[in-house]
């Protein structure tokens, strides 16, 4: 039976209308993939020397035994953003006379063949080998190996459980979110050290099974976790059903007062919160808010009045990353029903004005959640103030300008994390405006005469691009009245 669905599953694959794109975009992931695993090897084979120069004359054994504890958090953090789950495959096998529960097996080993689950081992395997063998001889290294791989392996088996268990609900980011401060806040902040903890655990590993039958038990518990979920919840009409997503119904009010293009708004902030793919924006929205720390608090960036020339690039992206993220693929959302809006008297102007509407709307809640940023110094709110009025005067516009450039279709049910549907090279020419167009209105003023006048000009930039909103706008309108045929017929290609 498993390689009838083996078979079952390449026969669906070269037989799609669109294996070509799927075969190139395979090859260029497995190249990605075989890249990235290259360099977490070559790490583990240089981790006994980066360990030495961390630990300041400690034991290199010990060191890595008391930070692991991070390393298995952060894992969790990636495997949440980035593990794919096999309910898609699931809903094209369940009406098969199949047994239920050999499928589910099936796609759950399946699921298993992942380069994620060989991090583990190619980064400690060769510090088992060179370090924690040569003191402790092979079982000690096998069974420390040994004990971290089967960690690893049982966050897969949880993740499987918990992501379809919590994905996208505020309960599930409430525990990345947790896990986060967990790990890097409690020790930054000299709250407690985790790492304290779990050494023990880690060390005994070197000198007993103990730890390795533990972690044994925990992953052939994570599994059984996810498969007994996944039976009691594989039915057609459960995996079909809407999700149940909070505020799903909730609009901004004060965008009904702008006509249909405010009703369109709040009606494509709903399809927002209610679609996977659009929701995992606006979780990474709000994650991306705390960018900032990295730079506000790193003494690299610090200048004697305060203000460095790469806080005008942090000020943009904290500002208007909703934008720059959602509005890059600016009409690929609405794929599905681009038709309607086209077969309406002044569907098309309403459609693109209503985005305008909501993309303003987000950019200035993200700015007022960044206000907190002012116990930095009065200097940052400054920044973030100036960056917004640019944000939603000038590259508002700039961003949608090159998304219309040729727009493709997208399924909004996928998740985000390397789903390349509606990506094209205006998604990575964006990036230009993003670094250049802020800096230079910024700098001759900033060089010229002061920081404070940079400001001050990028600023105003901003309220005269807001004064000319509708004129500007309208020539992203007339892009998309003059090509609305040949974006419509692009969009009704097969994914």
């Amino acid at each position: 039976m498993f390689f009838t669905l083996i078979r079952l599953q390449f026969l669906k694959s070269i037989r799609s209308t669109s294996f070509a794109k799927s075969l190139l975009v395979a090859i260029f992931l497995v190249f990605i993939a075989l890249l990235l695993l290259t360099y977490v090897f070559l790490a583990g084979l240089f981790l006994g020397r980066i360990i030495e120069e961390l630990a300041e004359g400690k034991d290199a054994i010990t060191y890595l035994n008391s930070a692991i504890i991070y390393f298995f958090l952060f894992e969790f953090v990636y495997r949440y953003f980035i593990q794919k789950l096999p309910v898609a495959d699931l809903e094209s096998l369940l009406h098969l006379p199949i047994g239920k529960a050999k499928i589910i097996h099936v796609l759950l080993l399946r699921s298993f063949l992942s380069p994620m689950n060989l991090i583990a081992l190619l980064l400690f395997l060769p510090f088992g080998v060179q370090v924690v063998g040569e003191q402790y001889g092979s079982i000690g290294a096998i069974t420390w190996v040994g004990t971290i791989l089967l960690f690893s392996w049982s966050l897969h088996w949880l993740m499987l459980w918990f992501k379809q268990r919590f994905e996208d609900s505020f309960y599930g980011l409430l525990v990345v979110g947790g896990l986060l401060i967990l790990g890097g806040g409690s020790n930054y902040l000299g709250w407690f050290n985790l790492g304290e903890f779990a050494a023990p655990f880690f060390n005994m590993a070197l000198k007993s099974v103990l730890p390795f039958g533990i972690v044994l038990i925990a992953a052939v518990g994570g599994y059984l976790l996810a498969n007994s979920y996944y039976k009691a919840n594989a039915y057609l009409e459960d995996l079909s059903e809407e999700e149940d997503v909070r505020f799903v119904n909730q609009s901004f009010g004060f965008l009904s007062r702008f006509g249909l293009a405010g009703e369109l708004a709040n009606l494509e902030w709903k399809l927002i919160i209610r679609h996977k793919k659009s929701r995992t924006y606006l979780m990474l929205s709000a994650f991306f808010l705390l960018y900032g720390l990295v730079f506000y608090t790193n003494p690299i960036y610090q200048s004697e009045t305060g203000l460095s020339a790469i806080f005008i690039f942090v000020g943009i992206f904290i500002t208007g990353i909703f934008t720059i993220q959602y509005g890059q693929q600016f009409l690929s959302w609405n794929s599905g029903n681009f038709d309607f809006f086209i077969s309406r008297k002044g569907g098309v102007e309403s459609l693109v004005r209503g985005k305008y509407l909501l993309f303003m709307g987000v950019s200035m809640v993200c700015f007022l959640a960044s206000v907190p940023y002012v116990y930095f110094g009065v200097h940052i709110l400054m920044i973030h103030l100036a960056t917004f009025f640019f944000n939603v005067g000038i590259m508002i516009h700039v961003i949608i300008y090159l998304a219309l450039w040729k727009p493709k279709p997208m399924d909004l049910n996928k998740g985000a994390m390397f789903n390349y549907e509606g990506v094209g090279a205006a998604q990575f020419l964006i990036i230009i405006p993003l670094l250049v167009a802020p800096y230079l209105v910024y700098l001759p003023f900033s060089l010229l005469i002061s920081d404070t006048a940079g400001l001050i000009a990028l600023g105003a930039a901003g309220l005269i691009g807001l004064l000319a909103f509708r004129p500007l706008s309208q020539i992203n309108i007339n892009r998309v009245l003059s090509n609305r045929y040949e974006i419509s017929s692009s969009f009704r290609q097969e994914l």
